[in-house]
């Protein structure tokens, strides 16, 4: 594994979470977290649903593409639980998520553009490239966490809500994308923590994820040479032997 170069691992990583993160932005908005469906016994009547999104909600007739009542102002007056906890979990979630995509960003522009030889004029810098990969693995990891926790938890809700009321309520397709982008998010983590085990052997500070001291000057100055320059000139002195 090209640990010194941007590997394909890395390059994978940062395109299944930008993936992920997509996924999770689509979950956020779409409006089809809970359905309620109600039935009517009219012969003449139609069967009514409700699709009810974290931000808007919606009624349609069965075999209807347009909603005959379209709420805006429902992420202002949510009055369940679930999606109260969802509406403040998702977006975190997503800045998390972000914020790890930024640093692998760093780390892989760290890694593309520095010399073999580590700068002094860097020697301040705690964090290097594989620092940056190891930080944005935790905060997807934590990402993941955040997203899914609330979104297993809305199946579990429709059971209480069909319990507490009638058999009318059911979780929508919503909750499949965030549960998708939420092992996005995770597998994003485990690309990133195993490329990390792998190159962790490389001596420092090429490949630890904090520098434990300054570099110092002479690690990294070219060697002189053994010899003593005292002078320019060279002085040859016979030697005289005697013999007896």
């Amino acid at each position: 594994m090209g640990c010194r170069d941007v590997h394909a691992a890395t390059v994978l990583s940062f395109l299944c979470g930008i993936a992920s993160v997509a996924c999770l932005f689509a979950g956020t908005l779409l409006p089809n977290w809970r359905k309620l469906r109600l039935i009517t016994f009219n012969r003449n009547g139609k069967n009514l649903t409700v699709y009810t999104g974290l931000w808007v909600k919606c009624a349609r007739y069965d075999g209807s593409s347009d909603c005959l009542m379209y709420d805006t102002t429902w992420y202002s007056s949510v009055d369940q639980l679930d999606l109260r906890v969802l509406q403040f979990a998702l977006p975190l979630s997503m800045l998390i998520a972000m914020g790890a995509l930024l640093l692998c960003l760093i780390g892989m522009c760290n890694t593309a553009f520095r010399s073999s030889v580590p700068n002094i004029k860097l020697a301040k810098c705690l964090v290097n490239s594989a620092g940056c990969h190891l930080v944005a693995g935790l905060l997807f990891f934590l990402a993941g966490t955040v997203s899914l926790s609330p979104s297993i938890w809305v199946i579990f809700y429709n059971i209480h809500l069909n319990k507490k009321f009638e058999p009318v309520f059911s979780f929508d397709y919503a909750v499949y994308v965030t549960i998708a982008s939420a092992g996005g998010l995770f597998m994003t983590s485990l690309i990133l923590f195993i490329w990390y085990c792998t190159c962790k052997s490389l001596p420092s500070p090429f490949w630890q994820p904090l520098y434990s001291h300054p570099p110092s000057m002479h690690t990294y100055s070219q060697p002189y040479s053994a010899r003593p320059r005292l002078s320019a000139i060279e002085i040859d002195i016979p030697v005289v032997s005697h013999t007896t």
